[in-house]
């Protein structure tokens, strides 16, 4: 749980999250185009990169590879596990 609380601690990796979250199964591509729009994330596509790495090993986000393309995909599960965490205390 330890590496979901340190992918979130980031900004970027937050606005990363939320624009699949708008719009799942971008590519690394779509992705940097709407961070900069949307989000004035003026990161490199690298960066970019890095962080969906970091947010792919908290299991936050998953890919899939379609010929030379990328997608990636939110993943809720570890999200739940924490709300759950803290709402089963009631």
């Amino acid at each position: 749980m330890g590496d979901v609380f340190k992918a979130l601690a980031d900004p970027t990796r937050r606005a990363i999250l939320d624009e699949l979250a708008d719009r799942n199964g971008q590519t690394l591509f779509e992705l940097c185009s709407r961070l900069t729009m949307k989000h004035g994330v003026g990161s490199t596509r690298q960066a970019i990169s890095q962080h969906l790495n970091v947010l792919e090993e908290a299991e936050l986000v998953s890919t899939t590879r379609d010929g030379r393309y990328k997608f990636h995909f939110i993943k809720t599960s570890p999200l739940l596990a924490i709300v759950d965490r803290w709402l089963a205390q009631d």
